[in-house]
């Protein structure tokens, strides 16, 4: 399969993810992606945890793999997955959590991973087994297409999503080598730093998109800071999809499931409020 312009492959619509973006841009509105690190507080409520999210208005699902150096993750996020491997995750786990969640519920669901784990599984067991458990793709955060080839090629073989991030400080040669190896969509980062809940999205992002747009990506999701329904209503004015992440871990270590529940229904709202 050769990688078109849109960096999404012979066909955006051979992608789960990519049809259920489309989907929602379809009608009016954008795609909720929400973000949950596997195995906290324990894996059975993380597999309640995922599948309360799709009941309640989340459109795709991206599992957080727990990693004993999350260097990028913010608070709330770190003191999760390192509940999540005190209490024994191993990264088995993850196939297991995908399988369960794939049986209850239809969204597709992504794995957020650091490559050194999938490294040291063994990036052909690792894609082998997650295509397997039902699971859609990967996002890598911490490795560029020109130090992927691994994962491209397993990817390939598999027709597994690999979804890059791209940062406002990224070159407009490096966001279109991006653009190109993307499949599924493009994460695009909101503002330089950590995760984090903030008041405000970095009004960079809507640069970052325009930018991604010129470079051929047709789809474009916007993640880190994203917190509140309004903040999820104003990015799906200009992109294709809103990731929210700390804020529902956070609701789901002072609430349980149940408030958990309750958070992702409101972010719904937003994503369904409609574009302008």
């Amino acid at each position: 399969m050769t990688i078109d312009s849109a960096g999404l492959g012979s066909s955006a619509l051979d992608s789960p993810v990519g049809r259920t973006i489309e989907t929602r841009r379809d009608a009016g509105s954008g795609a909720l992606i929400s973000y949950l690190p596997i195995g906290f507080p324990d894996l059975d409520t993380s597999v309640d945890a995922a599948v309360a999210l799709v009941e309640n208005g989340v459109d795709i699902l991206e599992l957080g793999l727990p990693y004993s150096d999350p260097v990028m993750d913010g608070p709330a996020i770190q003191v999760a997955t390192q509940q999540a491997l005190r209490n024994g995750f191993r990264l088995r786990d993850v196939f297991t959590a995908v399988e369960r969640i794939r049986s209850r519920v239809d969204a597709p669901v992504v794995v957020m991973t650091y490559w050194n784990p999938v490294l040291q599984y063994g990036p052909t067991r690792f894609a082998d087994q997650l295509k397997d458990a039902g699971g859609a793709g990967l996002i890598t955060p911490d490795i560029t297409p020109d130090s992927a080839a691994d994962w491209i090629a397993e990817s390939e073989r598999t027709g597994l999503d690999r979804i890059f991030l791209a940062a406002p400080s990224s070159t407009d040669a490096r966001l279109k080598q991006i653009v190109d190896a993307s499949r599924g969509f493009v994460y695009t980062v909101s503002t330089m730093g950590v995760t984090g809940a903030r008041a405000d999205v970095d009004a960079a992002a809507r640069g970052l998109v325009a930018r991604l747009r010129d470079a051929g990506a047709e789809r474009a999701c916007v993640g880190i800071g994203i917190s509140t329904a309004e903040q999820v209503a104003e990015v799906l004015e200009y992109a294709d999809g809103a990731i929210v992440g700390s804020a529902l871990v956070s609701s789901l270590a002072d609430g349980g499931v149940a408030g958990l529940a309750r958070t992702a229904a409101a972010l719904a709202e937003g994503a369904r409020s409609g574009r302008p």
